[in-house]
């Protein structure tokens, strides 16, 4: 990992606490590209509402996914995608979000899968940071913009459908982290969701651990203990090959941040093209109901 004067001090891995960042925020809002800081959120009118003082924007909907293949940006998007906010291929990132950071997540699983290396979490996402009374902002940053160069793509953090059948008859654990109704074919999404599958169910053989079982009322996250314990309730190893999945790709770049990052199980994968894929695929595979 690069060595940077503004560098955390890890703890519990790739997270950041809430003190750590407000005794910072002055170097967050300067234009240096050391140390920046990143708001994604599943509802974008909430930057524009209040957002940490300093912090940029990325929209879920417009920057982290191709608008016809609903595949994750290119090196050429995400350089500059990246650029233009002021941040380089060696700055220290601090992402967070609304929703205990499903984006957030998914942006710093994105940007593992192209190399940049000093990312990390805010625990407790921007709940948290509202709830306990920080200072927040209206104002919206303009950073000089920079040249960011991706590396990779490192493909041991991605599965693709083709990785998915091969699960099928290996002994890979499938992890779906979606509601227990996704899972069981109920329903197709959640309320609200506009992104859908022809049929609903799960992956054969996958297991059913809803993403907010990794966290605690407050949002923030459980300890490494309660974390470990959780998942070898359902035999969930760490010297497994897991591959970890749930409508679109965001909810479980969470579990995988926590398997991978906060727990450090050696083979995560985060199946991105998820339900959506799998739901409308012809001649694979649907399990419905439960075990």
């Amino acid at each position: 990992m690069s060595a940077h004067r503004n560098q955390p001090q890890r703890i519990k891995n790739a997270l950041v606490t809430p003190e750590w960042l407000e005794h910072r925020l002055e170097t967050v809002a300067s234009d240096s590209p050391d140390l920046r800081l990143v708001e994604v959120d599943l509802n974008t009118d909430f930057y524009a509402e209040a957002h940490i003082p300093g912090a940029v924007s990325i929209d879920w909907r417009r920057h982290l996914q191709h608008e016809t293949r609903r595949d994750i940006p290119s090196k050429a998007a995400l350089a500059d995608l990246l650029g233009t906010r002021g941040i380089t291929d060696q700055s220290t990132l601090v992402l967070y979000g609304d929703s205990s950071n499903w984006f957030a997540a998914h942006l710093y699983w994105m940007l593992t899968y192209y190399g940049h290396e000093d990312i990390y979490l805010l625990d407790g996402g921007r709940r948290h940071w509202l709830e306990s009374g920080r200072p927040t902002s209206e104002s919206v940053p303009s950073y000089t913009p920079r040249s960011y160069r991706p590396g990779g793509p490192y493909e041991h953090v991605r599965a693709y459908r083709h990785d998915v059948h091969r699960a099928l008859s290996k002994p890979t654990a499938l992890v779906d982290v979606r509601l227990p109704e996704e899972y069981d074919g109920t329903i197709l999404a959640p309320p609200g969701m506009t992104e859908s599958a022809q049929r609903g169910g799960h992956i054969p053989g996958a297991v059913n651990i809803v993403w907010s079982e990794n966290l605690r009322s407050d949002g923030r996250f459980k300890s490494l203990e309660a974390l470990r314990r959780l998942y070898c309730e359902y035999d969930i190893d760490s010297d497994r090959d897991i591959i970890v999945y749930c409508r679109i790709g965001e909810r479980s770049s969470l579990t995988w941040f926590v398997l991978s990052e906060l727990l450090g199980y050696s083979s995560v994968r985060n199946y991105d093209g998820a339900w959506t894929e799998w739901g409308n695929l012809v001649a694979v595979p649907v399990a419905t109901g439960r075990p």
